[in-house]
Order: C-alpha cells, then sequence, then structure tokens
C-alpha cells in the first residue's frame, strides 16, 4: 500500500531525496508554510496600518519591500498574504480530492450503467471553462475567502475522478480484490481497504500540482476584484493595487509576483518530483 511506513521510508522518500530540483520544492514549501504560520512575528508592521508619511516610498531598510498608496509596508502584507493563498489551496484541492476520489472510487469499481452516468457528469463538467465558471458563480455570490475556497474545490475535482477511475479499473481485476470477494469481503470493505490505498498514487500527483493551480486562479480572482476582499491582503489584491501605479511603483508588482512564482513553480516541481518517485518504472 502507498501510505505503509515501510513504503514510504524504503522507496518513497529515498528516491525523492535523490530528486534534488523536488528537495529544493519541498524546501520552499516547508518555509512558505514557516512563514505564513509565523507572521505575526516576522512582519516588522501592521499590514493594514495605513501611514500618510510614507505612501509609494521604494523599498528602503525600514521598508525592505517598499509601501503602497495607502503607505502600508508591502513586506508585511505579502507575508500575510501567504497565509490566504496557501489556505485557499489545501482547502480548495482537499474538496476536490474528497469529491473526485469518491465519484471515481464508485465509477470504477461498480462499472456499468453508474460508471456512464457519472462519468457523462465529468464530460458534462469539463466542457465548460473552468476559469469562467468560477467566475460565473463568484458574481452571484457576496465575496468571501470560503465561497472562493468551496467553488475553486467543487469546479476542480473532475481530473481527479478520471484518474482514480483510471486506477480502480486496473486494480479490481487483481487477484487480491478476487481473493478478499471470495472470503466475502463486502463492497465497502474492499473500496475503503483495499482499493483506495493503492489508488491514490496518481491522486497525490495531482493534488500536489492542484494546490498550484488554486493558488493562481485565487490571485487571479483577487486580481479583478471579485475574490479576497481588501484590506485583507492577499497576493492578488496587492498586485491589483500595484498596476495603477506599475510606471514609477515597479515594487508593488515585482515582489506578490515573484511570490506567486516561487509558490507555483515549487508545488511544480514538487509534483513532478513525487511522480517519478510513485512510478514503479524509474530506476535511479
Amino acid at each position: 500500500m502507498l501510505f505503509k511506513t515501510g513504503f514510504i521510508y524504503a522507496v518513497f522518500w529515498p528516491r525523492l531525496k535523490r530528486n534534488r530540483l523536488a528537495l529544493t520544492g519541498l524546501l520552499v514549501i516547508f518555509f512558505l508554510f514557516a512563514i505564513s504560520l509565523f507572521a505575526p512575528l516576522i512582519a516588522p508592521y501592521n499590514p493594514n496600518e495605513i501611514n500618510a508619511w510614507h505612501v509609494l516610498s521604494p523599498p528602503s531598510g525600514s521598508h525592505w519591500f517598499g509601501t503602497d498608496e495607502l503607505g502600508r509596508d508591502v513586506f508585511s502584507r505579502v507575508l500575510y498574504g501567504a497565509r490566504i493563498s496557501l489556505k485557499v489551496g489545501f482547502v480548495a484541492i482537499g474538496i476536490a480530492v474528497l469529491l473526485g476520489s469518491a465519484v471515481g472510487l464508485v465509477a470504477g469499481y461498480y462499472g456499468g450503467w453508474i460508471d456512464t452516468i457519472l462519468m457523462r457528469g465529468v464530460d458534462i463538467m469539463l466542457c465548460f471553462p473552468a476559469f469562467f465558471l468560477i467566475l460565473a458563480i463568484i458574481t452571484f455570490l457576496e465575496p468571501s475567502i470560503w465561497y472562493i475556497m468551496a467553488v475553486i474545490g467543487l469546479t476542480g475535482w473532475m481530473g481527479v475522478a478520471r484518474l482514480v477511475r483510471a486506477e480502480v479499473l486496473a486494480i479490481r481485476e487483481m487477484d487480491y480484490i478476487m481473493a478478499a470477494r471470495c472470503i466475502g469481503c463486502s463492497n465497502q470493505r474492499i473500496i475503503l481497504r483495499h482499493i483506495m490505498p493503492n489508488a491514490l498514487s496518481p491522486v497525490l500527483v495531482a493534488a500536489t500540482l492542484g494546490v498550484a493551480g488554486a493558488i493562481l486562479t485565487e490571485s487571479a480572482l483577487s486580481f479583478l476584484g471579485i475574490g479576497v476582499q481588501p484590506p485583507t491582503p492577499s497576493w492578488g489584491n496587492i498586485l491589483t493595487s500595484g498596476k495603477d501605479y506599475i510606471e514609477f511603483a515597479w515594487w508593488l508588482s515585482l515582489f506578490p509576483g515573484l511570490a506567486i512564482l516561487v509558490t507555483v513553480l515549487a508545488y511544480n516541481i514538487l509534483g513532478e518530483g513525487i511522480r517519478d518517485a510513485l512510478d514503479p518504472r524509474t530506476v535511479k
């Protein structure tokens, strides 16, 4: 099983450690979690503190990332914005993984008309451009981080469902599944104890990559003004305030943009490393 301690320590972790890019991505993610967790201790200023004497000040010893149009410290706002982005990424992908895994397990195991109905529903959902579907839904809802997380999760589960279904179709024909049926195991026990743990390796990769996509989506929604609402800092709405001053206050766009770039890149290279580490055909 994928999540048995012996597999993690004997196979998965040694393979992942040999991939320097993936290990770098993992360290960057740990660092981001640390700074978001300890943001109140690290941030030199209150992220919402207005200072009319330091409006649009460039980076300096007192304000490392400069200040915005209201004199707020950009470094502090970027630190607190990491909390929002990481929270959105994990909660949204958690919803997508739970929903997609449930649909994929049921469709792949039972097959027949159940599989047909569920997968045609997936196909219909995939016909809609995800970002425009999110925009349409958010437009009718009150702007809230909880709505954003829910909507991103509820519009991003289809790929997970297809991955899990493909794995289940192969696993359900294996000998140990036949043996479990022969000794009288219930369908629920077979799915939860024997199929699900062995079908989650592609889901782990998809979830890692999906966090990066969710962070980008939240940033884009905040940039358009329908995501996280000011004065709550997020990387997207910091970029929004910077676009009007980009000609002479470049730091307002550079630093939150770099934060998004580094975070998304770290998750992507970690996801690629996890995929290689879980692939039995990979020999390194």
